[in-house]
């Protein structure tokens, strides 16, 4: 598949004022600046972060409200229910603000809704479990923003709610006794990108202050925080990085037995990364709501004792060797459907339905085909008497919008900018992919269905050395804004000594002006015939490094390759 390289620029001016006062590699400085750090002050704070940089969570609207009704809660011997989503983001926030307030308070319990009887977020049945079990308050995390109907229900029945969400409010609020979320039109909380655990961790630190409580008693759980940060894919710049930065230490020093668990049945001797809690940890998380109950995710993130955790851990992992079978299986069946279809080369979309398919891995699949055919995709599953499925989309490419603009052929749907959910009667199928291939056709641009490689640097070979990867992992937590720095090296060439291995993969080693590095190119073996032609390449890639044999050498990551212009 062709992609199109996108190369920024930095004000070459803010760059060399950086550099005077940094004195590190001019091309680090261009990539500091384009991500806004453009002084000596923010460098530190971004090289150096500090627990003390955390905003004070009294800023945060509703947050007297909220603390004062969890006291009350104290004081009156009411039973609080932490209640929270299934995903990362919501076991992550439920396992970390139970197990604070079950330290300090005993009559605490959580709830996590199951995802195919009771759906996303606030559920009438997660209610009526609070009523018949006598609980007064329940705090939700991660959900309940859009809750109104749910809400006013509970109130009717006298049970309070206090919400924590991050999802964009919209213009009616839920009748609770009080919500926080930076998202709301006017609180003044000066950092908006925190996920739904972030927004726990805030409630937890404004209850430490109001009771007195050491740091450490909410500091624990910052290794949960990391896990809801990169799983979540919110902005790891501001607060959040401080917190990953944080959480990743936590990780790699002293993990709840429950990541500590997840981590050895995993394989991972090696230091953590955002990328293994995303690629590692997150999985195995999800895959517990997906084909199964997500409660025993609670349940891991708070056992004590590590040999019960790794009981939990391994059911985890099982179901997500369950997820793998089938979201693979059905991969495969997608893309046979595809590759069968003569009209398929021709549109901007793709919409796939089998009855069979399981409805936990449909929005896996939809990404899955996007490698292999960069459009717009549906994967639909019959759910009942219904169809249900999950869409994703192409990076800039709005796809909540063209689900809405096919609203008459749906039951309902739900989503945002690149994923969305939709429910639909079977024999509105065709008429729903017509519609939506129409709406897509109509609103898409052909450059957005090439896919687009951010490059962030031109680089030559001598700058690469100890001292500059150095300072590059000092960048480090990466993910959405503060990505893995990509760099462009021109008129490189081949040494003679490429190799394919494995049939898939490229073990290159290039020159560039007398400089020899080695690298590979992972799944990269149909570019192999450029390097073989000994004309001059440029090369597209990430650095990091190889440790073979007891040697670490760095090394280049291939992303992309082609003929020197």
């Amino acid at each position: 598949m062709q992609k199109r390289w996108n190369i920024l620029q930095a004000d070459e001016e803010r760059t060399t004022a950086l550099r005077e006062a940094l004195s590190i590699n001019k091309t680090l400085c261009s990539i500091l600046v384009q991500r806004g750090i453009d002084d000596f002050e923010k460098a530190k704070q971004y090289f150096r972060p500090q627990l003390s940089d955390l905003h004070d969570p009294w800023l945060m609207k509703g947050m007297g409200k909220a603390v004062k009704r969890i006291i009350t809660a104290f004081e009156q011997g009411e039973k609080i229910l932490v209640f929270g989503d299934y995903d990362v983001d919501g076991t992550t926030s439920v396992a970390s603000v139970f197990q604070f307030i079950k330290n300090i308070y005993s009559d605490t319990d959580f709830y996590i809704p199951h995802r195919y009887r009771e759906g996303y977020g606030v559920s009438k049945l997660g209610i009526d479990f609070a009523k018949e079990n006598g609980f007064a308050l329940i705090i939700s995390l991660d959900c309940g923003i859009k809750s109104v109907e749910l809400i006013s229900y509970a109130k009717t029945i006298g049970i309070d709610f206090i919400v924590c969400d991050h999802h964009l409010p919209d213009k009616e609020l839920p009748p609770a006794v009080a919500i926080l979320n930076p998202k709301q039109a006017d609180c003044t909380y000066p950092y908006k990108e925190l996920c739904g655990c972030g927004v726990g961790f805030k409630l937890m630190m404004a209850l430490a202050s109001e009771l007195g409580l050491p740091d450490g008693s909410y500091l624990g759980y910052l290794d949960l925080v990391a896990t809801a940060i990169a799983a979540d894919i919110v902005p790891i710049t501001g607060e959040n990085r401080t917190m990953a930065f944080y959480g990743l230490k936590k990780v790699n020093e002293n993990p709840c037995a429950g990541i500590k668990a997840l981590m050895q049945l995993a394989g991972i001797q090696k230091h953590m990364h955002i990328s293994n809690l995303v690629f590692v940890i997150a999985p195995r998380v999800n895959a517990a709501g997906r084909m199964d109950d997500a409660r025993k995710a609670v349940q891991l993130f708070v056992e004590k004792d590590y040999d019960k955790a790794l009981a939990f851990a391994e059911m985890l992992h099982s179901d997500n060797a369950d997820r793998r079978e089938a979201d693979s299986s059905i991969t495969e069946e997608a893309l046979a459907i595809l590759e069968s279809d003569p009209l398929c080369k021709n549109r901007k979309t793709t919409v796939v339905f089998q009855e069979h398919w399981h409805k936990g891995v449909v929005g896996i699949v939809a990404s899955r085909l996007i490698e292999t055919h960069y459009r717009p995709t549906v994967v639909l599953t019959k759910s009942g008497d219904y169809l249900a499925g999950s869409a994703r989309s192409v990076t800039g490419f709005n796809l909540y919008e063209a689900i809405h603009a096919c609203r008459e052929h749906l039951l309902g749907y739900g989503g945002h900018f690149a994923a969305a959910g939709m429910t639909l009667l079977p024999e509105n199928f065709q008429a729903f992919s017509d519609a939506f291939e129409r709406v897509v056709n109509d609103l898409i641009t052909d450059e957005l269905l090439i896919p687009e490689i951010i490059i962030d640097a031109e680089i030559g070979f001598a700058e690469i050395n100890p001292s500059f990867y150095s300072i590059l992992t000092q960048m480090e937590p990466f993910g959405p804004e503060n990505m893995r720095p990509v760099f462009i090296a021109r008129n490189v060439y081949d040494t003679g000594f490429s190799k394919i291995v494995k049939e898939q993969h490229i073990r290159f080693v290039v020159k560039q002006n007398n400089i020899t590095l080695t690298g590979i190119g992972f799944n990269m073996a149909p570019k192999f015939s450029l390097l073989q032609m000994h004309q001059p390449l440029d090369l597209v890639f990430t650095i990091d490094e190889n440790v073979w044999n007891g040697e670490t050498n760095l090394q280049l990551k291939m992303i992309d390759i082609r003929i020197s212009a």
